[in-house]
């Protein structure tokens, strides 16, 4: 068995994973914020008053369906992917197969990327988001379990 040190180290390919992955995510969620002003800017609609003289004729409201549905998708992203950066880290240190847990965190990476494609950028109808959320959520889960398993 490895120790803790040699798990969390760059010379293990899972944890290099790990990392890779979640600066993905980093920049995935970064990417929601010009997302959601693209849709303020186009629409000339503004969540605080003083931010209405940027743009010409534009207006304070907080009820958009457009603006909403992607400040959604960026709330189920910090609602979802935080979760996964805690878990995935423990689960490297139950010494997981290199396959698997590499997948595992490639499969989840590519789930929240399709759940923002389908739910905020191309709305496609369900069960297109239900299936991105699902997967990610799923294998978040699969690896609470197996590291609690581990560490029963």
């Amino acid at each position: 068995m490895k120790t803790a040190m040699e798990l969390l180290s760059l010379d293990n390919p899972v944890f290099k994973a790990y990392l890779f992955y979640c600066t993905a995510l980093v920049i995935k969620l970064m990417l929601m914020v010009p997302l959601t002003a693209r849709q303020r800017y186009a629409k000339g609609i503004f969540i605080s008053p003083e931010d209405t003289a940027l743009v010409k004729g534009s207006r304070v409201r907080t009820d958009d369906p457009d603006i909403e549905r992607v400040r959604r998708a960026h709330r189920n992203d910090l609602e979802n992917i935080p979760m996964f950066f805690t878990i995935a880290l423990a689960y490297i240190l139950t010494e997981p197969n290199a396959w698997v847990a590499i997948n595992l965190m490639r499969a989840f990476t590519f789930a929240r990327y399709a759940h923002t494609l389908v739910y905020a950028v191309v709305v496609v109808p369900q069960p297109a988001r239900a299936l991105a959320w699902g997967v990610g959520y799923g294998i978040t889960g699969y690896m609470a379990f197996r590291t609690l398993l581990a560490f029963w």
